[in-house]
């Protein structure tokens, strides 16, 4: 039977998870009986000891991303053939219609597709907006070109996501929005970070860079918010080696984000600066926005053979005492995109991460200890002179949990059963022998 799953958004089940997975119970192991697992004897000697290896497939292939066939070369071929700028306009009009989104701008990155959206809110220097961490650079960092102030707020360890909880403790009277990233593809609770802002005045904003087609109670990533981004780069669930699209729910803020990154597109009040624009030149590349409507038609269809893939081997996985993945609600249709995260709680799995990943590594299995960068600990927001008043260098525990119990397998892109198998046997294996690796560090 598989293990029940710890409630989503349970507090005590967080505090619980944060107090007990970073170290060893005393006596390792010695409460983490396993049915199958514990009770079957090692029929084979772990690769680490000499043993054969588990995984006998080599999977260079199998991770392989992008891949781009005949259909987006003959989009590039058309465009060298006839040059124009035709794709943008095309591209736009192709997520309104696919994501139900109202206002489009195709962008030359995520990057400026975020930036593009800071100077949209028009909100007045040393506003503050609340943010993960765990991200990457480009959520936070463009912010300090307007004025604006991040309040960094904890993750879900379980989740990899906003906790919006830990938000309510750290609301200040600067804060003026709420920036959450749907990590890895997974959808943010934005029905609870929706109902707490709105009772806080608080402008919602969406990271929806890993997301491209990801749903909560049927309702699509990048339109729970006033503004929101994705991204195309080449790592990216929709690839087109760089670009991304602002979605804008409001025609005003559309056109104050277009007057500032798109010099020749100004419209409505911001007609009078057509010519001129704002300040940047934004706009993606003709060439990526024809193959990301190329990669658009099949995003549906490679999304769901994704996860069915990935529910395959996790469904599996986490049957082994301590080993979970990201927990997901049952009103949520996630994607995945770039490595597949589990978590390893140590006391009951009976064994250290780093013993795990190096049995793991030697039965040929593609893992790795996880551990991301956390920006508030980079030394941008330490020194004065970038911001309009310094950032508070808060604790994240929840973000430091999640790095000290993280495990990263590959996101395989093709249809791989068989090394799906190997890996979970390859799995089974490790845990049947982790009395053996319970000492090992």
């Amino acid at each position: 039977m598989r293990k029940k799953s710890i409630p989503h958004n349970a507090a005590a089940s967080r505090r619980d998870f944060l107090k007990s997975s970073c170290a060893l119970a005393a006596g390792v192991g010695a409460g983490a009986a396993s049915t199958a697992t514990e009770a079957a004897a090692p029929s084979e000697q772990l690769a680490l000891h000499g043993g054969p290896k588990a995984v006998a497939i080599g999977g260079s292939d199998a991770w392989r991303w992008p891949r781009f066939g005949q259909s987006e070369e003959e989009a590039v071929l058309a465009l060298l053939r006839r040059p124009s700028y035709d794709p943008l306009a095309a591209l736009e009009k192709d997520w309104q219609q696919h994501f139900d989104a109202p206002h489009v701008r195709a962008y030359c990155s995520g990057t400026a597709a975020l930036t593009a959206m800071f100077f949209a809110l028009d909100l007045p220097p040393g506003s503050e907006i609340m943010v993960p961490s765990y991200t990457f650079f480009a959520t936070i960092v463009p912010m300090r070109n307007f004025g604006l102030v991040p309040n960094f707020v904890d993750i879900n360890p379980r989740t990899l996501n906003f906790d919006v909880e830990d938000a309510k403790k750290r609301l200040t009277k600067n804060t003026r929005a709420v920036l959450p990233v749907h990590w890895m593809g997974l959808p943010c609770d934005m029905d609870q970070i929706c109902e707490w802002a709105n009772q806080k005045g608080l402008i919602v904003l969406e990271d929806a860079a890993h997301a491209h087609g990801a749903k909560l109670q049927g309702k699509l990533m990048g339109n729970w918010s006033r503004m929101s981004m994705f991204s195309f780069q080449a790592t990216k669930p929709l690839p087109a080696l760089e670009g991304g699209v602002g979605v804008y729910q409001e025609q005003d803020d559309c056109d104050r984000a277009t007057a500032y990154g798109f010099y020749d597109q100004c419209s409505g009040k911001y007609v009078k600066y057509k010519g001129s624009g704002l300040g940047m030149k934004l706009r993606m590349h003709p060439m990526a926005a024809a193959m990301a409507r190329t990669q658009l038609n099949g995003l549906a269809d490679r999304n769901a053979a994704g996860a069915a893939q990935v529910r395959r081997m996790n469904d599996r996985l986490t049957q082994l005492p301590g080993l979970y993945e990201q927990q997901t609600r049952k009103d949520c249709e996630r994607i995945y995109y770039s490595s597949n995260k589990l978590f390893i709680h140590e006391a009951q799995a009976g064994m250290t991460r780093a013993a795990c990943v190096k049995a793991l590594q030697a039965e040929g299995v593609r893992a790795s200890a996880s551990s991301y960068p956390l920006q508030h600990k980079m030394p941008l927001y330490s020194e004065a002179q970038w911001w309009h008043h310094q950032p508070v260098i808060p604790d994240l525990p929840g973000s430091e949990q999640a790095n000290a119990t993280a495990i990263s397998l590959p996101y395989f892109t093709s249809d791989q059963p068989q090394l799906v198998d190997q890996y979970v046997q390859a799995f089974e294996k490790v845990w049947a022998h982790r009395k053996q690796l319970a000492m090992q560090k």
